[in-house]
């Protein structure tokens, strides 16, 4: 059975959905019952191209999805009041060209896991490969049994190419069968809750232009209905015999295509003996454009496969694991003790790598390639964990995002001028750069996502020393982003910089005054504006960046309010927050979660309750502003009020827990987060990946155990502190964690242990880092072992009811329940 994270019975359950194994995901039986939810899981992609992981066959299918970076339909919104600055239309991820099809009949059956008799299905997704494989036996209603083993993978080298591989073998009899490999635009798409009054859109989203068929070649060229972008897909077949007996095992070989206007065919018959096998090679190339004409579309689909074809199936396989090697070696996670934590952060990982490899020029979305789950939107995730992660293990790719946000700049302004601000106002959701979120407060208002795009600027730029990024990009993203903060604040009698009326991370409070984490990474934001406007005066003096403007952004960084309640000892998520009744936790049944599917956001948004990280995630990415006891105190405080109804929280959660002392803690939160999709506890992954709670199981492994922490302040030289340091701690249950990770042309491997942890230069010039605030330096060849400081180790705070991190997740789950915190409890 399934079961949330809360207990509730939800269906069969995602644990015996796979195996637990350290290098795939392997599925060894099929089940009906959670098909949408795997074919999220399974996903093959790049960044550019995305493949969920449906049945060769198509049919049965949970929801088909063949998805292309960019690739979207516009939307009219309707609003029964309009106001001003309220977005018109919104835009809407599309499935395009599905090029996985492989239909089977024997003997005249078409091959349907529901029909005739399954005797074994198995499919792994294997992350050194990079391929997802699969092999039935089926007997068919007319009694005759067929193997059928395939392989499929988009391409981690080519940016628009899927490369499949598709046997059939006889088993005990003779058999006549006919593969029929497709092309197929305008699937039938289910209806999904998370696109009310997208299903017109869903259902015909594709204009066809231009179909052919010419021999084992199969190309379709579609337009969309409303946003005009020309969307292609071009196959080539290779047909081979084999098996035993091989010339002599297959008889009548013949074959042929067509094509109408949605539907391309490719399509050979053969008759098999016993032991014969014919394999049919698919190699598929995508082309995409919303500046070119037909002819360019089609040139740009030629070249593609031309390609393709030179390097064959087995050598872009052979590419696809040369790609994944070079990964691996920079971005492995070793965990020992806990094997399913172990398979986790490598799923994670190899998805990130699938949501981003190629994602050039394009955003990265809340649920990347693998679903249409928030209609293919990118949010403020992307650059707060999804960038935090791949500065760290492949920086090209937070260059490549970061170039996506300098590029959507000038929409970024004309959403600013339409709020009534100066400079730039980043969207809360996304696909191409236009505000696409009608208003919400906890959306509209959610002003720190600025301050997260320069966040990810600065990270990157001091991880890399890339110059030039700065000077081209970094300056114009920081000076615009800065210019907002400072039309949004105020200058308050008490002398302090204030900003009112903002949403932080957490989407139970909305339009606050002072907002921590949103005040804190402003002041980074503003920081690192003057200091990079002095660094780079060339590329400041374009944007009419003046002396008097940077002292104003100094002035403004160095007076910022950060509330603090100094009764409770502890820091207010935002100014008068303590102030607020609790929600009654006590009177909330653990069906009602999330709340806000059974509560009013305007009953959540006056009472202390949090949904996601906010002030905690503040005391991760500034922990520079807080003391270690203001850290606990916090962390106590916000435990026993966050029901973490976002997939978001768990991993900062985890990260502060451990800094503070209570790894053990931790480890149930990091479970939480790493097996958000593989088990899916809240039953909510069918329409896409949790792709920042996967960023978030490294971040929670990394930086919680791992304890690194990455501090930059804008300018080389000027900041002591800049630079990389380590805090390990270990939760009883893992006694070793190995991580690597990339800073400054750099390879490093730090290993952590009982007692000790250990930190080794794979490559690159010397560098020195901070262990346990002693400096270290570090040299090729030579690792260095320090040992770990002792934490104190202060009680286990409470959660809410119910609400208990990991429950359900750890194996040998044995934790109590944690008791309410009845005394903080609104009554009545």
């Amino acid at each position: 059975m399934r079961v949330t994270r809360s207990g509730k019975v939800l269906g069969v359950t995602a644990e015996d959905t796979f195996t637990v194994e350290p290098w795939c995901l392997r599925e060894p039986r099929l089940d009906l019952d959670v098909l949408a939810d795997t074919e999220a899981v399974l996903t093959v992609a790049n960044g550019s191209l995305g493949v969920r992981g449906t049945l060769d066959e198509g049919e049965p299918v949970g929801m088909p999805g063949t998805y292309l970076a960019g690739v979207h339909e516009l939307r009219t919104m309707v609003y029964t009041e309009t106001g001003a600055g309220d977005p018109e239309a919104t835009e809407t991820l599309v499935n395009t060209i599905d090029g996985t099809a492989m239909r089977l009949l024997v003997d005249g059956h078409a091959l349907d896991v529901r029909t005739g008799t399954l005797q074994r299905h198995e499919r792994v997704l294997d992350f050194r490969a990079g391929t997802l494989s699969r092999e039935l036996r089926w007997r068919s209603p007319g009694d005759r049994t067929v193997d059928v083993r395939s392989t499929r993978f988009v391409s981690l080298d080519q940016r628009g190419v899927l490369a499949l591989r598709y046997t059939v073998e006889a088993v005990d009899r003779p058999v006549e069968v006919v593969v029929a490999s497709g092309l197929v635009a305008n699937s039938r798409n289910p209806h999904l809750s998370s696109h009310p009054g997208a299903d017109d859109l869903l259902a015909h989203p594709l204009d066809a232009r231009e179909h052919a068929a010419d021999g084992p070649r199969l190309t379709l060229l579609h337009r969309t209905m409303r946003t005009d972008l020309l969307v292609g897909a071009t196959a080539h077949h290779d047909v081979a015999i084999g098996g035993s007996g091989a010339d002599e095992g297959v008889t009548d070989l013949e074959s042929h295509g067509e094509a109408t206007a949605d539907h391309a065919r490719f399509s050979v018959r053969a008759h098999l003996e016993p032991g014969a096998t014919i394999t049919v090679t698919k190699l598929v190339a995508y082309a995409w454009s919303d500046v070119h004409e037909l002819p360019a579309l089609r040139d740009e689909l030629s070249g593609a496969l031309t390609v393709a074809r030179h390097e064959g199936f087995d050598g872009l396989a052979a590419r696809q694991r040369a790609v994944l090697d070079e990964f691996w070696e920079g971005a492995d996670v070793e965990v020992e003790g806990d094997p399913e934590l172990q398979q986790a952060v490598r799923f994670a990982l190899f998805q990130l790598l699938a949501a981003t490899a190629r994602a050039e020029g394009r955003a990265i979305a809340g649920k990347a390639l693998t679903g249409t789950g928030y209609e293919g939107h990118a949010f403020w995730d992307t650059e707060t964990f999804v960038l935090q992660v791949m500065t760290a293990v492949r920086p090209e790719v937070s260059r490549h995002a970061l170039g996506w946000r300098h590029a959507t700049l000038p929409q970024a302004r004309d959403r600013a001028r339409a709020l009534d601000l100066a400079g730039a106002s980043f969207p809360w959701r996304t696909i191409t750069g236009p505000e696409c979120s009608g208003y919400w407060p906890a959306g509209t208002a959610a002003f720190h996502v600025n301050a997260d795009v320069a966040d990810a600027v600065l990270r990157y730029v001091d991880a890399t020393e890339d110059e030039e990024f700065a000077r081209e990009a970094g300056v114009e993203l920081l000076v615009e982003t800065a210019r907002l903060w400072c039309a949004l604040g105020h200058w308050g009698r008490d002398g302090l910089f204030h900003v009112f009326g903002v949403t932080g991370p957490d989407e139970y409070s909305a339009l606050g005054d002072d907002n921590v984490y949103t005040n804190l990474m402003m002041q980074r934001n503003l920081r690192g504006a003057a200091a990079w406007a002095r660094r780079h005066p060339d590329a400041a003096e374009p944007l009419g960046v003046t002396a008097d403007e940077i002292a104003a952004w100094e002035r403004a960084a160095d007076a910022v309010c950060v509330p603090y309640d100094e009764e409770l000892g502890v820091h207010p998520q935002s100014a008068g927050f303590t102030d607020k009744p609790r929600w009654d936790f006590a009177a909330t049944p653990e069906e009602n979660y999330p709340l806000h599917s059974h509560y009013p956001y305007l009953q959540l948004y006056r009472k202390q309750v949090v949904k996601q990280a906010d002030l905690v995630l503040a005391l991760f990415l500034r922990g520079d502003a807080f003391t270690d006891e203001e850290k606990l105190r916090d962390v106590a405080y916000y435990e026993e009020i966050t029901v973490r109804d976002s997939s978001l929280s768990a991993c900062c959660q985890a990260i502060l827990a451990a800094e503070v002392g209570l790894p053990d803690l931790a480890h149930e939160y990091v479970v939480e987060s790493a097996l958000a999709d593989i088990r899916d506890p809240e039953h909510d992954s069918s329409d896409g990946l949790h792709v920042a709670a996967l960023a978030g199981t490294w971040l929670a492994l990394v930086c919680g155990f791992g304890g690194l922490r990455h501090t930059y302040s804008g300018t080389p030289g000027d900041g002591a502190d800049d630079g990389l340091s380590f805090r390990p701690v270990l939760p009883e249950r893992l006694p070793r964690l190995c991580y690597r990770l990339r800073y400054r042309g750099r390879l490093l491997k730090v290993v952590v242990e009982p007692g000790s942890a250990t930190y080794e230069l794979l490559r690159g010039a010397p560098l020195t880092v901070r262990h346990e605030r002693e400096a270290v330096e570090l040299a090729t060849g030579a690792p260095v072992t320090r040992p770990t400081v002792p934490r104190s180790r202060p009680a286990l705070p409470g959660q809410p009811p119910t609400r208990a991190p990991g429950r359900g997740l750890l194996r040998d789950d044995s934790r109590p329940e944690t008791p309410a915190t009845a005394g903080h409890q609104e009554q009545g």
